[in-house]
């Protein structure tokens, strides 16, 4: 059936549930006595809603949807604000998932249990379901003061970077468990595809923050496991709805290769990606190594492209293959930097992240004590 959005237009939409509206709502909204949880055929999950009947075109209903053709409409992914272009590169984390596993994950998570959630200054609309505790289910407003303690001014842990507004503060899961499990709980609220890790000693924390003469507000984070035997230098990011198209994405990305980088070593993301966190990695390979081929002269391979960035050497060659900027010569693989078409690539890229100021990075590779 169709369903009036956001934006006065009608679009098709699944009924996933139906739930009764206490009585004083239900008068006040004309009577109707249940409001419907709808996902919208054409955008990605993060825009399910509850609507009221009154948004329903009743005059539209299909008994039966075709499987084949709402796949196909669902692979289209929609980034939250209407303005931003469906791009065909986005994925939405399936690879790891079988055809019955992700069944099984969207039959569990396939209504949100909680509306929105207020940081800070900022009410924010929540995207996907998150395995929060019992007592917080159909929670319709979750405050910051619900996971944190109301007297805490920044992240627990060690301030291991600042520069001008910006600190980064590296938080051990070990010893500070609860802040840990509860940025994962958080994060799985934008995140569709992404383990939630219970068992958080395994793993540091680096919150970014803007910070003013009230205290350090988070912006996002990344984490990573302290002793990853598949190099995997980040296991999740976010950066919260309100700050992104900012540059902080990419500013965390960059962190966590200079991170790699002082422990003189080559990383990657761990997989799956969300569609908003490949495409923002693909922005940062594309943006670092194409600089580093305008601004070579000589010939350079992407064993030293790795050294240099600390990037993996998959994600190099398959960078620059996205880009056709590489060609398989006598058994190996040859860059090919022409500068008309290095300048065509950088254009086309836009602007980069945040910088990150290495001057002002205060950090030494974690070292289990004991």
């Amino acid at each position: 059936m169709l369903c009036r959005w956001r934006d006065g237009k009608f679009h098709p939409v699944k009924v996933i549930e139906r739930r009764k509206l206490p009585p004083t709502v239900s008068f006040c909204g004309g009577g109707h006595e249940y409001e419907y949880y709808v996902h919208y055929t054409e955008f990605n999950r993060r825009l399910d809603e509850w609507v009221k009947l009154d948004q329903l075109d009743l005059d539209t209903v299909e008994a039966d949807v075709d499987e084949k053709v709402e796949d196909k409409a669902t692979s289209l992914k929609m980034t939250r604000h209407q303005k931003r272009k469906i791009d065909e590169t986005h994925v939405e984390g399936h690879e790891e998932l079988d055809a019955a596993s992700l069944r099984e994950h969207e039959e569990f998570t396939k209504v949100k249990n909680i509306a929105t959630i207020e940081l800070g200054r900022y009410e924010i609309e929540t995207w996907y379901f998150s395995p929060f505790p019992p007592e917080y289910n159909d929670c319709v407003k979750l405050f910051s003061a619900s996971f944190r303690k109301c007297d805490l001014k920044h992240p627990p842990g060690d301030e291991i970077y600042r520069c001008g507004t910006l600190s980064m503060f590296e938080v051990d899961g070990k010893k500070n468990k609860v802040y840990g499990q509860n940025l994962c709980y958080l994060a799985k609220l934008f995140l569709d595809h992404k383990t939630l890790y219970y068992d958080v000693d395994l793993f540091l924390f680096y919150v970014l923050c803007e910070c003013d003469d009230r205290g350090c507000h988070m912006v996002g984070y990344f984490s990573k496991e302290k002793h990853s035997e598949e190099s995997y230098n980040l296991a999740c990011i976010l950066t919260l709805p309100p700050y992104q198209r900012k540059g902080y994405g990419k500013f965390l990305i960059a962190f966590s290769y200079e991170l790699s980088k002082k422990e003189g070593k080559v990383g990657t993301p761990e997989r799956p990606l969300s569609d908003l966190g490949l495409l923002s990695y693909r922005g940062y390979w594309t943006r670092v190594l194409l600089d580093i081929l305008k601004k070579h002269k000589s010939n350079i391979s992407i064993k030293e492209l790795s050294d240099m960035t600390a990037i993996k050497a998959d994600d190099i060659l398959s960078t620059l293959q996205s880009l056709d900027l590489i060609q398989y010569r006598k058994g190996q693989h040859a860059i090919c930097a022409d500068p008309k078409v290095l300048d065509r690539h950088l254009k086309a890229a836009g602007r980069g992240g945040l910088d990150v100021d290495v001057s002002k990075l205060i950090w030494t590779p974690f070292k289990e004590q004991g």
